[in-house]
């Protein structure tokens, strides 16, 4: 896959240094190479509380972990704090997709990156959630504004990772790394709400660790 296929990013202030909050090894793969095909310095920040269960939770993780140390990209382990994650969905149980949850959700997660980056130095933060077909790129981008707004050093870069065939090379650096393919959103409601809707359908319940991209022989 060639960087010219790429066009040349420039965060918000002409900045040089981002923080990159990341979900997952398959959406944050081309937001990765696509800052290091424009020399965009980064660190990824891995904080994902909503993830369950730990089994999941971890295989997203060493995946990422991965594709980071194959770039020489500094990773930052945050916290696991499922209990405080549970605790602000609480009356949120059955919000649907999109919905209030995931805003929740969103805010819980980007308050950490923000507060991460401006202790640390980041000029910009920006989030590789945005690039999947499956969210509501607005809420993300609503979300990131709002984390970073305490903060008159840090802006958050609203940029749209999927123009130019992003999404495209997503699935392409995906199937030629052969990441981990997760089959839910990540939490303990979409895992519900997933797993009903295959026995509904007469389809079996998600199986951990069974899923991976392939790459086209």
């Amino acid at each position: 896959m060639s960087d010219r296929t790429r066009p040349m990013l420039t965060p918000p202030g002409g900045e040089t240094k981002v923080l990159l909050h990341s979900c997952c090894a398959p959406c944050s793969g081309e937001v990765m190479e696509a800052m290091l095909a424009s020399g965009i310095r980064y660190t990824i920040f891995f904080y994902n509380p909503n993830i369950h269960p730990k089994r999941e939770y971890l295989l997203r993780k060493d995946e990422n972990v991965r594709f980071a140390e194959k770039h020489g990209v500094p990773f930052v382990d945050a916290d696991y704090d499922k209990d405080n994650w549970l605790a602000r969905a609480k009356g949120m149980e059955w919000e649907p997709e999109r919905g209030a949850r995931c805003t929740m959700c969103f805010d819980m997660r980007f308050e950490r990156t923000a507060l991460y980056a401006h202790e640390h130095g980041f000029p910009v933060m920006t989030s590789s959630l945005g690039i999947s077909r499956w969210k509501n790129m607005a809420q993300i981008n609503d979300c990131g504004m709002r984390a970073a707004a305490p903060y008159q050093d840090l802006n958050y870069w609203e940029y749209n990772w999927r123009k130019g065939g992003g999404a495209d090379r997503m699935i392409a650096i995906s199937k030629r790394e052969e990441f981990y393919q997760q089959e839910y959103c990540g939490c303990v409601y979409s895992l519900r709400d997933t797993n009903k809707h295959r026995h509904d359908t007469g389809r079996q319940p998600i199986a951990f660790g069974t899923q991976f991209y392939r790459a086209t022989k």
